[in-house]
């Protein structure tokens, strides 16, 4: 089993209290569950062992493409169920599955320069025409279900979630913001508070780019037609000669 995460602890001071305190940092970096989490009992259960192993406020520091669905689904589960506030901090890319598993924060933040990606699950089957329509009906189920974790945290309806897995939408730091999959971009200490940050947002979709370029060059291919050849026709018995040569 590949271990995809990683536990570290630091002091820091309590802004509340001022005392000083012990934080622990949970790391999710790569490709989640690159060997099988499914029907795995140990991997599940070493992850939860670890969470569970201390108390207090955590912070979760993501930078993954994705990975396996039932894998991001039971870490978030298990971060929704942690007693402590969980501070999300995407600090490079929180795509696919990654991009579940970010929900589970009490807080999200992201970097100016982070990535938020969500599209539709997909898996490889094979079989019959039966299997596969299991096959179908196993991912409609499934992206339902993250759905259910995009919707508690953006309060977006599911039909305009959905309308976003479909054309698998990419968001800057800032449109992850204004639609609610984060809360805050993530700043540097030294930043100065009078800084002001960009105007700028992006929304990404794979599917619109590729059929705006599609549409493109489809606009500047030139169909030339070529030219009409003489219709010198055929006599009936120049027919039934050639059907006749079919027939021997």
């Amino acid at each position: 089993m590949k271990k995809f995460w990683d536990w570290k602890s630091r002091r820091i001071r309590d802004q509340a209290s001022g005392e000083e305190v012990v934080e622990r940092v949970l790391f999710l970096n790569g490709t989640i569950a690159e060997e099988s989490w499914y029907d795995d009992e140990v991997t599940p259960a070493l992850f939860k062992e670890e969470l569970m192993a201390g108390s207090g406020d955590i912070t979760v520091w993501i930078n993954s493409p994705g990975g396996d669905c039932v894998a991001a689904a039971q870490i978030y589960n298990m971060l929704m169920d942690y007693k402590g506030d969980v501070t999300v901090k995407i600090d490079g890319i929180a795509a696919s599955a990654a991009s579940v598993i970010a929900m589970a924060g009490t807080k999200v933040l992201i970097s100016p320069v982070g990535m938020l990606m969500i599209h539709n699950p997909a898996t490889i089957a094979w079989g019959d025409s039966a299997e596969m329509q299991k096959a179908i009906e196993m991912l409609g189920s499934v992206k339902d279900s993250i759905i259910n974790a995009y919707e508690i945290k953006t309060g977006l309806s599911r039909t305009k979630l959905s309308h976003m897995m479909d054309a698998e939408t990419w968001m800057d730091a800032h449109k992850a913001v204004e639609l609610g999959f984060a809360d805050g971009i993530l700043e540097r200490a030294e930043t100065p508070e009078d800084m002001e940050a960009p105007e700028v947002t992006m929304l990404y979709s794979k599917a619109a780019v590729r059929g705006s370029l599609m549409d493109k060059i489809a606009a500047k291919r030139v169909t030339r037609k070529k030219p009409a050849e003489p219709d010198t026709g055929r006599t009936v018995d120049e027919l039934m000669e050639r059907l006749n040569l079919l027939k021997r």
